[in-house]
């Protein structure tokens, strides 16, 4: 009952923050990366003309983004507000060797800005514990809190740091 509970919770969420955010078109073939710079790796290609949410639409030079169960970053200069007419297949297969480990299990990542005016990613339930997670939520989700104070707080606490 408490698990289905908190997945209708979820689910019911998701509905309601699903009309924030900003749509944005990949203008070509675009790598989103691991981290946010032009040197880390790529765990998959955005084919030009898709449709991509980002959380804020600000003078960032990259942004995150969830895309085909990876998350990562793209950089925002090929990304446009307006509709790109052509699509390509990417010539990297998705079974590349940048591939991570695990795969995000909810259908969509959501980031936050902290404190700090940084963009994190929101607790997020993977199939093992993701780089860059900071702690384990009691309801099986993981943070990638920057601070201590509210970590996991609408998560039912912090179960263990990292």
């Amino acid at each position: 009952m408490n698990r289905t509970f908190w997945y209708l919770i979820a689910l019911l969420l998701s509905f309601c923050v699903d009309s924030f955010g900003f749509t944005k078109y990949v203008t070509h073939n675009l790598n989103l990366r691991y981290e946010p710079n032009a040197h880390s790796y790529v765990l998959t290609v955005i084919p030009k003309g898709t449709a991509v949410t980002i959380e804020e639409d600000c003078k960032c030079l990259w942004v995150p983004v969830e895309y085909n169960g990876y998350v990562g970053f793209v950089s925002t200069k090929y990304l446009s507000r307006n509709p790109v007419s052509h699509h390509f297949k990417s010539n990297i297969s998705k079974r590349s060797k940048y591939k991570t480990p695990y795969r995000v299990n909810s259908n969509r990542v959501r980031f936050y800005t902290n404190v700090y005016g940084n963009c994190v990613q929101s607790p997020t339930t993977y199939s093992s514990k993701p780089v860059g997670a900071t702690a384990l939520c009691r309801d099986g989700t993981y943070s990638f809190s920057q601070n201590r104070r509210g970590t996991c707080s609408h998560h039912g606490g912090v179960a263990r740091w990292f």
